[in-house]
This record gives C-alpha cells, structure tokens and sequence, in this order.
C-alpha cells in the first residue's frame, strides 16, 4: 500500500477544506507514492515518537496535532519541532496530522468524547457554513436521466440522511449554432428550441471539480449552459464541538465523578455549581472556549472542554457550568478513534498506538 492510499481515505473521511484557517492538516514529510507497511497513531508527533516508530518499524506516523503549524526557514535542530522533522527524514518515516478537520465532522474528535459519556441524540454544536454549493445545469429533455444519474454517482445531491436529491424544471432552450461548432442537436446558422429540464442539486465543495467531469461526461451539448452558486447554508454534519443527552439526569458531583472515571482524569477545573441536574452536555476537544455562547443557546447544562483561562471562567454567568479537563486529556481517545477507522478500512495493513505518553502537562499530587 501507498501513503497516498490512507492519505486518500484518511480525506475522505475528514476532507482537507474541513480544517481551520490557521491549521497545518496533510502529508507534512513523505512522498505520497512511497510504500508503506506499518503505521503509528499518537496525539502528537515528537521526537520520542519519531523513536517508537523506529523501534516498532513503522513507516509513517498519523497524528492528531501536526507538529508543522507555520512556516520554517532552517532546520538546524534548535527546536523540538526542527529535531522531529529531522529524525522523521532521516529514517525516512512520512509524518501525517488530521487535526481541525477530525475536530469539525460529526463522528470525530469531540463526537468520540460524546461516545465516552454515552450521550444520546447527538448533534454538531456549531455547524460550518461555507461548505456548500448549488449547480444548476440545463440538460434536453432526452439526456436529464443520464446527467442527473450522473451528478448524484459524482456525490452531488447529499442532504443529511437523504441523497438524489434535486430540483427540476421543465421548459425550453434556444441557441443558434454559428461557423466552427459541431452541435449535438440542430445545424450551424440556424436557431433551435429544445425542450430542456433545469436540474438543480447542491453538493459539497470539495466535489466540485468530480462532479463537473461527470456532468459534462453525460451531457450531450458541445457547449454546456451550467452556473455554480456558493451558499451560506451551515452543513449540520460539519463544524465545532458535539451536544447530546444524557440517558439518565445527574447530580453535578455525581456527573463531574463520572466524567472523571469515564476520561480517568486527576483533576477537573469547574466554575461553581448550580445545583441543578445535569442532563444536556457540551463538549469540544481541545481548546474550546469560543463555543461558550453555542453551548448556552443549546440548552447544555455543562460545557466540557480544555485550555480556559482564570477570567474566560467569569464567562459562565451562573449560566452554565464550565468543565476544563486538560487539552491531552479531552483529545486522548483520538487515537482510538484513528486506530478503529483505518484498521475497518484497510483490515490486513498494520495499524499501532505509540506507547509514548505525549502529554506536557504533569501534576503533582
């Protein structure tokens, strides 16, 4: 198998335009065409990492946070990060990180913390907008089966939990075939009335380009009447953290107990208690603090997360209580998460866990 065989199926499942503006996801070190045998999965790649992967013999290295953010001028060594991607390079191990775009799908980072809690009825806590297109195209009425076939096989026509569909209007072209065309229907210098069906479908941006071969594929005009729109529509299945509910309500202490038996954690940083029963539960991986106000307007009773600071803690407004458990400790099951997806997918290619324990943070009890 390739690198580019996961990195493949790796975008699929969490598409490269899903992650944040400031984010670094892809095939930072390794020629896509290179063959691969074994692969290792942590939260974060570093130079122990770099080290286990050589130990256990694996030739590339997933990880959740890329160890690339910006740009690099020198590699010299001076910094963890340049020694990371040294060591990598030299033992010709291909570095990989799907981080923003795994935190922005439904069944990703923070939907995987939901699973942990149990929650039931779970849904994207801020939908991303901006992910969505509409085309409309005008194709005669003898050829609308084939091209709208066509449009929905190319992954157009996807909405939540249907797919097909589209919007249809039936009516009449005109066009007028001039010196140098070599028309489907009609003759060269004179003007033609075809029935024709406006087909109307919206699908993802990322399928663009697909989706247009495949239209112009099976239409049957040299020169396609089509346009392309970009829409405001949020995607519900894209975006920010996860909401859910609880089966059962809880006490706050009870609650706060059981999140930190379920995340085995040594501590958790919370905002006072309101003495109201836990039942509706917000949750973001990593740093989450810009989601407070979605977590409010969504009716959650406490919002878990990591990275708050001392006076973003005022924020709750004995609205809410706020929960930070630790960045590590939010994002640790994305390993696992990592793990079960490629190992269904690619059942005989060797899939491992670092045993390498990434965290920076320490406590001292």
């Amino acid at each position: 198998m390739k690198i580019k065989d996961i990195t493949q199926f790796l975008e699929e499942l969490a598409p490269s335009n899903y992650q944040e503006s400031y984010d670094n996801s892809g095939l930072i070190v390794g020629d896509p065409n290179k063959e691969v045998h074994k692969a290792l999965i942590s939260l974060d790649c570093t130079e122990a990492v770099v080290e286990d992967a050589i130990e256990k013999g694996c030739d590339i290295i997933i990880s959740h946070h890329p160890i690339v953010f910006s740009g690099m001028k020198r590699f010299n060594g001076k910094n963890y990060v340049e020694r990371t991607i040294i060591k990598a390079i030299k033992h010709d191990i291909a570095l990989y990180a799907i981080h923003t775009n795994l935190d922005n799908i439904a069944g990703g980072v923070s939907s995987k913390m939901a699973d942990k809690l149990g929650l039931e009825n779970q849904a994207i806590l801020r939908p991303k907008a901006g992910l969505l297109k509409k085309l409309v195209v005008y194709v005669p009425r003898t050829h609308v089966e084939e091209v709208r076939n066509a449009l929905f096989e190319a992954g157009a026509g996807a909405i939540g939990d249907y797919d097909e569909c589209s919007y249809n209007t039936v009516g009449y072209g005109t066009f007028r075939p001039l010196e140098g065309a070599n028309p489907a229907i009609g003759a060269v210098g004179s003007q033609e009335r075809v029935e024709e069906t406006k087909i109307e479908v919206i699908f993802p941006v990322q399928r663009e380009r697909k989706i247009l071969v495949s239209m112009l594929a099976a239409h049957p005009y040299e020169e396609v009447a089509y346009h392309i729109i970009s829409l405001d529509n949020s995607l519900s299945s894209v975006g920010s953290g996860a909401i859910g509910n609880l089966k059962t309500p809880m006490r706050e202490e009870e609650f706060l107990a059981f999140l930190k038996e379920q995340f085995q954690l040594q501590v958790i940083r919370h905002t006072s208690l309101s003495g109201k029963p836990i039942k509706r539960v917000a949750l973001c991986g990593g740093a989450g603090g810009f989601l407070l106000n979605d977590a409010k307007r969504s009716g959650a009773d406490i919002f878990i997360t990591a990275d708050y600071k001392y006076h973003e803690f005022f924020d709750a407004e004995e609205e809410i209580v706020i929960a930070d458990i630790g960045h590590f400790e939010s994002e640790q099951f994305t390993q696992e998460l990592l793990l079960e997806v490629i190992t269904k997918k690619f059942a005989n290619f060797a899939v491992l866990l670092t045993e390498i324990d990434t965290n920076p943070i320490k406590y001292y009890s």
